[in-house]
């Protein structure tokens, strides 16, 4: 089995900005994984959040033996970005030696498009009513906030998109007391969601706290094992593939998930629609879909993922799966 990593950098349509700063390109790394007769590839962006770097998630894969089955794997490399581009990678040889489509390798149901949300990033007020308003044609717009001016951009947002659903992504920015405030404006506003509101190092403080506004775990939630840390402090669980280390463990966190009561977002970080692919089967769904990577980019892979008034449709074999 050999295994060839890549560097990838795609431009950004715009400048992306959340609550801990901001980029104008995505650079995410490639692994192709070939058995001699058949290849398949994964994509994965490591996140500066979690202590990953391109060298160190290259490393993490450089790191392992030359051969090593797709279950092996989760005792090879912790969940992350590193083992998410080599399982999916697997997942994506595996299906083309069987002859067959991911889904149906995997036994599910033939996947359809689901509506996803589309990012704005943050900024000033008038240039997010702008963005709104240039975006109020999309069915969901999910917000980047996190500071503590966040109502007037808010409401500029629901101005220049007055018909639009909103959900909204704190990224860790604020405390329990601004929470418990901003709570009931926000469903004033229309807001459906909202991500992460508190660091996950101090979500303690949602315990008990009213939840007029349902509460989803981001940076929370990883993988199976975090579900017992979020009892009673979430409503939802957002899943992407980077944190839960690939489309193996992804699935068995959405079913988990769902077991204990979870209502089920699936998202993504800023990549390109190899990114998304596998993400597509485990939206299949889902209560929200986040997977608007590929629209926040003004390039993207050969054969993208088409989107449309349906939403973002799963991909065609000549990109993945």
């Amino acid at each position: 089995m050999q295994i060839e990593i890549s560097r990838d950098t795609f431009q950004l349509a715009q400048v992306f900005r959340i609550s801990r700063g901001a980029r104008t390109e995505a650079k995410v790394l490639t692994v192709r994984i070939s058995d001699g007769a058949h290849s398949g590839w994964g994509e994965c962006v490591p996140y500066a959040r979690y202590d990953e770097t391109l060298e160190s998630v290259e490393a993490e894969i450089a790191g392992l033996p030359t051969q090593f089955s797709r279950v092996e794997l989760v005792d090879l490399l912790p969940a992350g970005a590193a083992r998410n581009a080599v399982d999916c990678a697997l997942w994506d040889l595996e299906a083309k030696k069987a002859g067959k489509r991911v889904w149906e390798y995997a036994g599910l149901s033939r996947p359809g498009p689901e509506i996803t949300a589309y990012t704005l990033s943050l900024d000033e007020p008038d240039a997010m009513r702008a963005q709104a308003a240039k975006n109020a044609f999309r069915p969901l717009l999910k917000i980047k906030l996190g500071t503590p001016d966040d109502m007037p951009r808010l409401e500029a947002v629901r101005a220049g998109a007055p018909n639009a659903r909103i959900i909204i992504d704190a990224n860790e920015g604020w405390s329990a007391e601004v929470y418990a405030d901003l709570a009931p404006h926000l469903l004033g506003l229309g807001v459906e969601l909202v991500e992460q509101p508190l660091p996950a190092s101090d979500d303690e403080a949602l315990l008990g706290m009213e939840r007029p506004l349902p509460v989803c775990a981001d940076e929370s939630c990883h993988d199976r094992s975090s579900l017992t840390g979020l009892r009673g402090k979430y409503d939802f669980v957002n899943i992407k593939l980077d944190k839960t280390g690939g489309l193996t463990e992804a699935l068995k966190l959405r079913d988990a998930a769902i077991a204990q009561g979870y209502k089920v977002m699936v998202g993504c970080m800023v990549g390109s629609s190899l990114a998304m692919a596998p993400a597509t089967l485990v939206a299949q769904g889902a209560m929200v879909t986040d997977l608007d990577g590929p629209l926040l980019l003004s390039e993207d892979r050969q054969n993208p993922l088409r989107f449309d008034d349906a939403g973002v449709h799963p991909p065609e074999s000549g990109l993945w799966g």
